[in-house]
């Protein structure tokens, strides 16, 4: 048998494999196990209990905040149903997850809790803000802001930062389920309670600060700037699409004593 040969049999096996540990019932063992069909169907047993007691450990690394909220027996309900539609493609379970915000917005059993998927997006943003890659703060070039076109020059943020919209009162939403103070709950709910009620929308922007990820609450006034940005448009141009109602030099003041910048660059096109 040739190498290549040897390559796509080995593929069709391991497709054989995903296939059967991700099957709702347990299927037949693949081509080419009969002989040892015992200890196969022994192993495809493991390999299923294995994966979806995984998928709920990887998820709740991931997305603490929706575990909490939805309580852990629905939670790990939640996980199976998403692992069974969207498996892992990669063998680091922490790089999966990208897909169950939209997979929650889908559920007919969560629509009474319409924000449950900004909270994921969230959640996810904030989980892989901290695994994103470290980098320097380059200080130096902020003096481009003083002696270039702005329309030559972008913003280059810190890795992992990240900018979520939402309709939902996503700030308050998130802070009522970290609190250092447990006693503060009740005032903390209730604030939630009553954004709901008026239909407030927050904007948040993720960062990491030291080794752990942050949330800031972004007004109407930066979200425009930040989204134009973050997008890769020019300084010029965001700041034009921000209009006079944004500081700028209050934000980069912010912006810098809070390490979100790694720096300003000069566009390449």
């Amino acid at each position: 048998m040739t190498k290549d040969a040897e390559l796509a049999r080995e593929a069709e096996r391991q497709r054989a494999l995903l296939a059967a540990i991700l099957a709702p019932q347990p299927p037949p063992v693949p081509v080419g196990w009969r002989g040892a069909e015992v200890r196969a169907r022994r192993g495809l047993g493991a390999y299923r209990v294995n994966a979806r007691a995984s998928a709920g450990r990887a998820l709740a690394a991931s997305f603490g905040t929706l575990r909490t909220m939805l309580g852990e027996a629905d939670f790990n309900a939640l996980a199976r149903a998403f692992f069974q539609q969207h498996p892992p493609l990669r063998g680091d379970l922490g790089e999966w997850g990208a897909d169950l915000p939209g997979y929650i917005e889908q559920q007919a059993g969560l629509s009474a809790w319409p924000y449950l998927a900004d909270c994921a997006r969230l959640d996810r943003a904030l989980h892989q803000c901290e695994r994103a890659a470290d980098a320097e703060f380059d200080a130096a070039s902020l003096a481009r802001l003083g002696d270039t076109d702005p329309a030559l020059l972008r913003i280059e943020w810190m890795p992992g930062s990240a900018l979520i919209e939402s309709r939902w009162p996503l700030a308050l939403i998130h802070a009522a389920h970290h609190l250092d103070a447990p006693q503060d709950s009740d005032a903390a709910f209730a604030a939630v309670r009553e954004a709901l009620q008026r239909s407030q929308a927050e904007s948040v922007w993720v960062v990491r600060s030291g080794w752990r990820s942050t949330v800031h609450r972004v007004d109407a006034a930066a979200l425009v700037w930040t989204r134009r940005a973050l997008a890769g448009d020019d300084v010029g141009c965001a700041l034009a699409a921000a209009g006079p109602g944004f500081d700028f030099s209050a934000w980069l003041a912010h912006a810098v004593a809070s390490r979100w910048l790694k720096g300003i660059g000069v566009r390449i096109d």
